[in-house]
């Protein structure tokens, strides 16, 4: 069940493991082995609440956010309405917007699942289709600066201690803090520099350190939107072409 902390909402259910999904890392890898020493996708881009200091749709802001992310920095920025949000959570979960009923949280492979093969709303005549995505091995921090370097962001997901809830800035590990687990929470990392994670949670981005990151994630996922995510040409907003990536997953 979801709970409220200080105006903030948990919704991720815990993790559901499928041995189909790919595995990214090893495809990263062989694609662009450089690694660069920091990212910060999120600058300038529009990051809201998305209703997650209500209910507990923190599957459907990351998404949002990452959607946001990705459209600001190769395209023209595309922002997701709370409205659309709870509308995509409702269509995955069976959570019913009107009344708040249902509001049991998100597997996030269900999500991801659901977007690759259905889509969710997004402004416009279309809907959102995500090309591709894999796991990412959680202590694999050279895999994770990858996609968020090449593919813009990962969707992840983390076990919230109790202290962590009394951060207002920086979210540092904190061996003495209270170390309660009050819920699961979905997050996006959109930026990353020595030491630190940039991550989108509960309507803005801040900063986790890599050591508390260890300590508190339980999945993550890096994504390869078509739709979001290439300019005209194809190509990422650094150049690539994220079609050879796909090959390299497909062939691994």
């Amino acid at each position: 069940m979801t709970m409220t902390i200080l105006t903030r909402k948990f919704g991720k259910c815990p993790p559901r493991r499928d041995p189909r999904t790919s595995r990214l890392s090893p495809s990263l890898a062989a694609w662009l082995p450089a690694v660069p020493d920091s990212v910060a996708w999120s600058r300038h881009v529009t990051y809201a609440m998305w209703g997650n200091d209500r209910y507990g749709d923190c599957a459907f802001a990351a998404m949002a956010a990452l959607i946001g992310t990705w459209t600001k920095n190769a395209q023209a920025e595309v922002l997701l309405t709370t409205t659309m949000c709870l509308e995509n959570y409702a269509a995955c979960t069976g959570f019913d917007p009107a009344t708040g009923a249902n509001d049991d949280g998100t597997v996030l492979l269900d999500a991801l699942e659901r977007w690759r093969r259905a889509g969710y709303a997004r402004p416009g005549q279309t809907r959102d289709y995500l090309t591709a995505f894999g796991t990412i091995d959680l202590h694999d921090h050279d895999g994770l600066r990858r996609a968020v370097a090449y593919l813009g962001g990962v969707y992840a997901g983390i076990q919230v201690p109790a202290y962590l809830m009394r951060a207002d800035g920086d979210w540092r590990r904190d061996d003495g803090g209270d170390q309660t687990i009050l819920g699961g929470h979905c997050i996006a990392i959109v930026g990353y520099e020595p030491g630190w994670w940039h991550v989108f949670t509960w309507g803005g981005v801040r900063r986790m350190a890599v050591d508390l990151w260890d300590a508190i994630a339980d999945e993550a996922y890096g994504l390869i939107s078509r739709q979001n995510w290439l300019a005209v040409d194809g190509r990422t907003p650094r150049g690539e072409d994220v079609a050879a990536l796909l090959q390299e997953m497909q062939a691994a």
